[in-house]
């Protein structure tokens, strides 16, 4: 634990004077997210309180944010934990990313459609693979995908995918081999760019629900050879 509050110190800065559990839940979120703190994960309230320097009430309301998007859970008599997610968790993640994701490319109008932060995100997965970095390329599909719902321009659509993604960031720190996860993906997410470019959103969006069908399977295929591992 000690390691994982060191960086989330550094997070302090980001509170400034007028420190909010919102804040504090954006924090924990993101951190979460990028894997300091894995599925299973106690959470010290005298630890990260300590280290983002704000009153127990403040991380107290901060986790029952983060309780309600379903990253984290209170066991009674236990604590705080990082989420761990069952089978039926990923499915239901995969089914609402289809209806909105592909919904948004459907909804798109008439090309041309502003993809520079698409393209952007293209460049970063493959930078990151030619890194090696196969975290970094999953971070990296998370973005493109982030960036697809934002062409929809609705707030209200951001956030909502802000913690569905923030989940499946949960299942994807299960996975023991994330490059077979993740490199496949690199080309697609190419591919869909390239559809939108070219202003065939009909062929985005039936590449993307292929991908999203084929992701889907990929992960749960690793979560039942895990359960299998376990018992």
């Amino acid at each position: 634990m000690a390691e994982q509050l060191t960086p989330l110190a550094d997070d302090r800065a980001l509170l400034g004077r007028t420190s909010t559990a919102e804040r504090v839940s954006d924090i924990l979120r993101s951190r979460i997210a990028e894997g300091y703190f894995p599925p299973g994960t106690r959470l010290s309230e005298d630890g990260i309180g300590g280290a983002l320097g704000v009153s127990r009430n403040t991380l107290r309301e901060a986790f029952r944010l983060l309780t309600h998007e379903r990253l984290l859970v209170h066991e009674l008599n236990r604590g705080v934990f990082v989420r761990v997610l069952a089978v039926e968790d990923v499915e239901d993640i995969y089914r609402t990313r289809r209806l909105v994701e592909c919904a948004v490319v459907r909804g798109l109008g008439e090309p041309p459609y502003a993809l520079d932060a698409l393209a952007e995100a293209v460049a970063e997965g493959r930078r990151a693979a030619r890194e090696t970095d196969w975290k970094g390329l999953g971070t990296a599909n998370i973005h493109f995908h982030r960036e697809l719902v934002a062409l929809a321009g609705s707030e209200r659509t951001d956030e909502l995918m802000r913690s569905v993604f923030a989940e499946l960031r949960l299942a994807f720190h299960v996975v023991d081999d994330p490059r077979r996860l993740h490199e496949p993906y690199l080309t697609r997410n190419q591919q869909i760019l390239q559809a939108l470019q070219t202003g065939d959103r009909d062929g985005a969006e039936k590449l993307l629900a292929v991908y999203l069908d084929d992701s889907l399977e990929r992960i749960v295929d690793v979560y039942r050879r895990r359960v299998g591992q376990e018992g």
